[in-house]
């Protein structure tokens, strides 16, 4: 039975294999979330906008519309964290997932238990974002060369143009724009963005990072083979 506490983490599991989606909401339910269940993109998007959930467990491949419409037609909304579930362990195929909204990915067949691990520490992070909301920040605005940061309104920007950021990638960028020049390792991204202890996601690094470079330049983060990721100081600020 699908558990209805309210005071519960609220989870919609949006899957076309019935066998997969019962396995997951009965671990879930098992955990005391509140758990729904679809079949098809048109009703995944009815229960998200009834159920207003925390997390959603997203299948690409759905009837009706595929999981990718379907985390477009969310939106950018950072109080909802969305794991999408592939079939193919395609590298681009995590990139448009990442960059149509998803906060992080697992290929099938996956471990029951590094799901629920995965769904806690996106809670986790859920939550953190949304009491940050009612804290002013103590920093306005980030400035790395032609690199702004605006923490108040998350938007960022470089060479005065926009950049339309996933709430994930925002997050890994700030991370990194708070310590310019500074290496910091997958495993201290992953604690500090994601909110993971051990080191089982660090692809999901990785395909972000990729996102990061392909939306504000290639340039910006360099890659410390075997270590980690480290913001680069643009020129213009160097020179000042």
């Amino acid at each position: 039975m699908e558990s209805t506490d309210t005071a519960a983490p609220r989870v919609i599991v949006v899957e076309d294999e019935a066998a997969i989606a019962r396995a997951i909401a009965d671990r879930l339910s098992a955990e005391g979330w509140q758990v729904r269940i679809a079949h098809d993109g048109p009703t995944g998007l009815a229960a998200i906008q009834q159920l207003k959930p925390d997390l959603v467990v997203l299948d690409v491949m759905l009837p009706g519309f595929d999981g990718l419409e379907l985390c477009r037609r969310i939106g950018d909304d950072q109080n909802l964290g969305v794991l999408m579930l592939t079939a193919r362990d395609d590298e681009t195929d995590m990139l448009v997932g990442l960059g149509v909204g998803a906060d992080d990915y697992m290929t099938k067949p996956f471990s029951m238990r590094e799901l629920v691990a995965r769904l806690k520490a996106l809670l986790r992070r859920v939550q953190r974002l949304g009491a940050a909301e009612q804290e002013p920040a103590a920093q306005t605005t980030l400035t790395l060369g032609d690199l702004v940061v605006d923490r108040a309104s998350r938007r960022v920007t470089r060479g005065g143009e926009l950049a339309h950021l996933t709430p994930t990638e925002y997050d890994l960028l700030l991370c990194l724009a708070n310590a310019p020049g500074t290496v910091l390792s997958r495993e201290q991204l992953l604690a500090d963005v994601w909110d993971w202890v051990d080191a089982t996601g660090t692809r999901t690094v990785d395909s972000h990072v990729k996102a990061l470079r392909r939306k504000l330049g290639s340039d910006l983060v360099r890659t410390v083979h075997g270590v980690g990721y480290a913001l680069e100081v643009p020129q213009a600020a160097e020179e000042q």
